[in-house]
């Protein structure tokens, strides 16, 4: 019969004595820097890789970030009018590409629900329903949530979207699980974003073109056979959305429109405070 008051052997420490007197030396980092920096070495001694590396320092940074870091601020949100038309409301959710949208009734602070783009093809097969049954409810978080945490209610409530919320209740903006992955990852492509080889200018069925913000500026001009100067002959730009910006005179935002060479410039989609994607159309009397 065994001994019941044997304990099991401790683990074994495998380290040298070199070793021992390394890590007594230079001990374990003890703050954010440190470890960021003892990754660094990790990389330079071929230990991990640069892209390991990038993600752990996201991880690591995300720690002391708050959903009011991350997210898309009122101004540029991206809502749906519950009072709208539904053909309105089924352009707009075209127009955007976007797959979840926040829904306001009255006054665009009250938002009363999520709509999901794929919904509303319901419509279409069950007239008798109207938006207000397609919508589902939409999560608040204050603008001092972590983004662990909110990565973490993400995961479980398989919401990807949520209301961020200011200290006095208002609506500060909103945050998707894929601005929060951005930050251990880097830019994840979306709907818009298509691989360089495919090219940056593109015809779509109304005879307009979808144009890359990250165009050159001589692509252009040799697209559509025209010469675009800055209005400042000393500044010097490479691309389409950095020469349009300096002419409007401000970050664009969706919706916006810039005429330059007898081109109308619509901007489709911005991103981090430049623009993704233009819509470019020849001048016309109704565009003007």
């Amino acid at each position: 019969m065994s001994d019941p008051y044997t304990t099991r052997p401790e683990r074994e420490d495998t380290r040298t004595f070199l070793q021992k007197i390394a890590e007594f030396i230079h001990p374990g980092p003890d703050s954010t820097d440190e470890l960021i920096e003892t990754l660094a070495e990790a990389e330079q001694n071929q230990l991990i890789g640069a892209d390991s590396r990038k993600m752990l320092e996201g991880v690591i940074r995300m720690a002391d970030m708050t959903a009011g870091d991350v997210m898309v601020p009122t101004t540029r949100m991206e809502l749906v009018n519950i009072g709208d038309p539904y053909d309105e409301i089924m352009y707009g959710v075209i127009d955007t590409a976007h797959s979840r949208f926040p829904v306001f009734e009255g006054e665009r602070e009250n938002i009363i629900g999520i709509l999901m783009a794929k919904d509303l093809l319901k419509l279409q097969r069950a007239p008798e329903l109207n938006i207000r049954a397609l919508l589902r409810p939409a999560v608040f978080v204050p603008e001092s949530k972590g983004l662990n945490d909110l990565l973490r209610d993400f995961q479980s409530n398989h919401n990807h979207l949520a209301i961020v919320i200011d200290e006095f209740g208002r609506v500060a903006g909103l945050v998707t699980i894929e601005d929060v992955l951005e930050e251990i990852v880097g830019e994840i492509e979306d709907e818009f974003d298509i691989a360089e080889d495919d090219g940056d200018i593109f015809g779509l069925a109304d005879r307009t073109y979808r144009v890359s913000g990250n165009t050159l500026i001589e692509r252009v001009e040799h697209a559509f056979g025209v010469t675009l100067d800055s209005t400042d002959p000393e500044d010097e730009f490479e691309t389409i959305g950095g020469l349009i910006a300096h002419e409007m005179g401000h970050v664009p935002k969706r919706g916006e429109h810039h005429v330059m060479a007898g081109l109308d410039f619509a901007v489709l989609h911005t991103k981090g405070g430049a623009v993704k994607w233009f819509k470019v159309s020849p001048v016309t009397d109704a565009t003007v």
